[in-house]
């Protein structure tokens, strides 16, 4: 059964995929289910790996938005109902960027820590703001400039709250909302050629919304509100853990300092820190081959163990 009946009623689509042990893997924002595949196709004779697809995207992607939820809160009930309906007691949780503050948050307000036999936490920080006590939010010293720029597409976005789709945006707001994702692409600095990209498409409409992590932008307003107003803590909840915990750290991360990521790692119990050399928030894609021996590395260490 690929959709599964969330607590709205909306059909969450869910990729299994694999036999034997359950492994729940979260994705990052803007991922869909089957980009993990590559990775994981080497284990799939001994675990079952269960993916959903985030509400806006893949196969979930006409999910409503919820009344009344900032998207970490319903992607975290999402996934509670999830594990009830698969009656999930004692399994593995991989948790990606988003996907890892969804699992933190899970931690801090539900009971998903009891229920993990170990934990994989890809490249994120237990808290996205920065202040006094945490200097190692979302862009760390540049989380200012970051906050500063959400706040402009969220003002943008205001005017337009029945919006959908990109071409249901004036054009000339059209060409303020490109500008202003090719400003937050240049604070990231992980790609020379994406301002390039971004000057290209401003002359080329139809280029426009390719641009754009998210195609309907009610979702994409529905993130920005999120990450702009998310203000939990999840370091605690981390640091009670029991389970064995990996973390995937990108030694080049400019959306979230190594520093930070270390610091959390010594504060697990049973942490086991892997540090990605050539890579910034997506060893994915900059090192793949280390990414997936890494993965059957993390399994591999539950069978010995």
């Amino acid at each position: 059964m690929p959709f599964y009946t969330m607590p709205d009623q909306e059909q969450l689509f869910v990729r299994r995929i694999g036999r034997g042990e359950p492994v729940l893997v979260l994705s990052g924002l803007g991922m869909v289910s089957w980009q993990w595949l590559p990775f994981i196709f080497t284990n799939l004779n001994k675990y079952e790996f269960i993916i959903p697809d985030w509400r806006g995207f893949g196969r979930s992607k006409n999910c409503a938005i919820p009344q009344n939820l900032d998207a970490i809160s319903s992607h975290w009930r999402d996934i509670e109902a999830l594990i009830e309906q698969l009656n999930l007691q004692h399994f593995i949780l991989i948790g990606y960027s988003m996907g890892a503050t969804t699992a933190m948050h899970g931690m801090q307000h539900g009971n998903l820590a009891q229920h993990l036999k170990a934990y994989l936490h890809i490249d994120q920080t237990p808290k996205i703001a920065v202040d006094e006590s945490w200097q190692f939010g979302l862009f760390g010293s540049r989380h200012d400039n970051f906050k500063s720029l959400l706040s402009a597409l969220n003002d943008l976005l205001n005017h337009y709250p029945d919006a959908i789709y990109l071409n249901d945006l004036p054009f000339v707001h059209r060409q303020q909302l490109v500008q202003l994702w090719s400003k937050f692409i240049e604070l990231q600095s992980s790609n020379k050629y994406s301002p390039i990209v971004f000057k290209v498409a401003l002359n080329k409409p139809p280029l426009q919304k390719y641009l754009l992590p998210i195609q309907r932008i009610d979702y994409l307003h529905w993130y920005v509100k999120n990450y702009l107003n998310h203000q939990e803590d999840y370091r605690q909840a981390l640091a009670r853990l029991d389970c064995p915990t990996t973390f995937f750290i990108g030694q080049n991360s400019s959306l979230y300092p190594e520093t930070g990521q270390t610091i959390i790692a010594k504060s697990v119990k049973k942490s086991h820190p892997v540090y990605f050399k050539r890579s910034g928030h997506t060893p994915l894609l900059t090192e793949p081959k280390k990414f997936s021996q890494e993965i059957r590395n993390f399994l591999n260490r539950l069978e010995t163990s």
